[in-house]
């Protein structure tokens, strides 16, 4: 027997009835009356990628409907799909097939997100950006999220991880300096210049994971502040630092015992420490 599909593997159908009539939903929208949704998750396009779809588009049309959601001002917003209609545009479409769901904005995020993790290209930190949202905006805990987006609970952490770093690494990972797995290696360092100097070090010179482990384990070991207190944190104090990054998306360093100990927060960017400040508004209210 088949085994069923669930999370990402059902893909966008797992969100929705299992017999919902999908086909007899879809009407033609004005592409004009459209609007790309302020919340995707995906930031950057890839303007070749997208000439690419316009030449398919403008042959054969666009073959998956949109998912849009009304707007108070009579427009509808793009809840899935806007490659598909930035490649209209592009095209030169005056309608796009689209199906108008009412959704809640936890649905909308769900969607908006999933559509986005299905595809490859989706840039790690903009998916993790994307994560933190979900889980912000919807109360989510790390667990919530990956069985939601079909994913496992440690590749979620490892994904939210990358959020610690200092602004110009993530910015190195947007633009395909530096990958994932790099940002990982970089991620264990406790210093932001150190994280700087050896993401540069391992864009300029080309290096791969492995030889950027190797370099972050060496530079581990001349760390005179690697104690042998710091190295066996209490697991209750492991399990709150994983916590405080869950919540927070930054980077937390706890030292000390359960009794007593300091908890140092990293913020590299004015957003970061201004969502730190709405948290902190919504734990007063």
């Amino acid at each position: 027997m088949a085994k069923k599909a669930h999370g990402l593997g059902r893909g966008l159908d797992s969100l929705f009835a299992e017999n919902e009539d999908w086909g007899a939903s879809i009407q033609e929208i004005p592409i004009g009356e459209l609007d790309p949704n302020p919340d995707q998750p995906r930031k950057t396009f890839d303007e070749d990628t997208l000439r690419l779809l316009a030449d398919s588009v403008r042959d054969q049309g666009v073959l998956q409907p949109l998912i849009v959601v009304a707007a108070s001002n009579g427009r509808y917003r793009i809840i899935a799909g806007e490659r598909r209609y930035r490649a209209g545009r592009m095209a030169g479409l005056e309608t796009v097939p689209c199906i108008v769901k009412d959704l809640d904005i936890v649905r909308q995020m769900e969607i908006s997100l999933i559509e986005n993790l299905q595809r490859e290209d989706l840039n790690p930190v903009d998916a993790a950006r994307g994560i933190r949202a979900l889980m912000q905006q919807c109360g989510y805990t790390q667990e919530k999220v990956a069985s939601r987006l079909g994913k496992s609970r440690p590749a979620v952490a490892n994904l939210i991880r990358l959020l610690s770093l200092p602004e110009e690494v993530t910015e190195m990972v947007r633009d395909g300096l530096l990958t994932a797995g790099h940002a990982r290696v970089l991620a264990g360092l406790t210093e932001a210049a150190e994280q700087i100097r050896l993401a540069r070090l391992a864009a300029d010179e080309g290096l791969n994971v492995r030889q950027l482990e190797a370099l972050a384990a060496k530079r581990k070991k001349q760390d005179p502040r690697r104690t042998k207190a710091g190295r066996t944190l209490a697991p209750e104090l492991r399990e709150l630092q994983e916590r405080l990054l869950e919540k927070t998306g930054m980077k937390a360093t706890l030292t000390g015992t359960v009794k007593k100990g300091k908890i140092v927060l990293q913020y590299s960017s004015l957003e970061e420490l201004n969502r730190l400040h709405e948290l902190l508004e919504q734990v007063q209210a």
